[in-house]
């Protein structure tokens, strides 16, 4: 009964025009679903009231309004329209038409909605089906105490502030890339080593591991347990020459 009701407000209201299939050109055209949506879960449904674009009411909560603001697409304008309708409502929404984006952009979307204590709505024009993707209400971040520990302990392992806010002009510098850099810088003056001479003599209790796994191209296995600095492993040294402390 809604998609009806939806085709012929459609049709009175002579909103029957569209861009590309299925993608809205006007706010107007998210009107008519959401409208029919709304009208047949019991509510009364008027548009353009105040500042807000939909404001519905059921007859039996008639102080407790449901505010909808349209847009034809997620936007930072439709974030603070949002948020400044929680100032009249406890439930808004923000509807736009249904977007062709990957599970994990949509995951974003509505993870911020959730954060903000505002409801997503998806509208697909093709047939006026409306689509809840979160719902308003309070939020609470779930906290991951591995991505913390994690956190804590690149920071505490990281030697001086090497990225300045940024990426250095080669890349991140993270404190598995000092370590690296210990190891050559030693293999440099030191020539040729056993793992375990490296690790004592830089304070890298990995030193071995690193060598071995040699993601950077630096080292090379001249025998069992003993690692050399290849010569890309002396131009890293070069170009990573400031990621390093002088004492570290």
């Amino acid at each position: 009964m809604g998609q009806d009701h939806w085709l012929r407000a459609r049709q009175a209201l002579g909103w029957g025009k569209r861009g590309r299939a299925g993608v809205a050109t006007r706010e107007r055209d998210l009107y008519p679903p959401i409208k029919a949506w709304l009208t047949a879960r019991g509510f009364d449904v008027k548009g353009e009231v105040g500042a807000a674009d939909v404001v519905a009411l059921r007859p039996d909560a008639p102080d407790d309004p449901v505010v909808i603001e349209l847009k034809t697409g997620f936007t930072l304008s439709l974030l603070h329209q949002g948020v400044a309708r929680l100032a009249v409502s406890e439930t808004v929404y923000l509807a736009v038409p249904k977007p062709r984006k990957g599970r994990k952009a949509l995951a974003a979307e509505v993870t911020l909605c959730r954060r903000l204590g505002l409801g997503l709505i998806h509208v697909r024009l093709s047939d006026g089906h409306v689509e809840v993707q979160c719902d308003p209400g309070p939020y609470t971040p779930r906290k991951s105490g591995v991505k913390r520990q994690r956190l804590l302990r690149e920071w505490s392992r990281r030697a001086g502030d090497p990225n300045d806010g940024g990426a250095t002009r080669h890349g991140i510098v993270t404190s598995y890339r000092q370590d690296a850099l210990r190891c050559a810088r030693f293999l440099a003056g030191a020539g040729a080593e056993r793992g375990a001479t490296v690790a004592k003599a830089t304070g890298v209790t990995s030193a071995t591991r690193i060598m071995a796994d040699d993601h950077y191209g630096w080292f090379e296995k001249v025998e069992r347990g003993v690692y050399a600095l290849t010569d890309q492993g002396r131009r890293g040294l070069a170009d990573w020459s400031d990621a390093l402390p002088d004492d570290a």
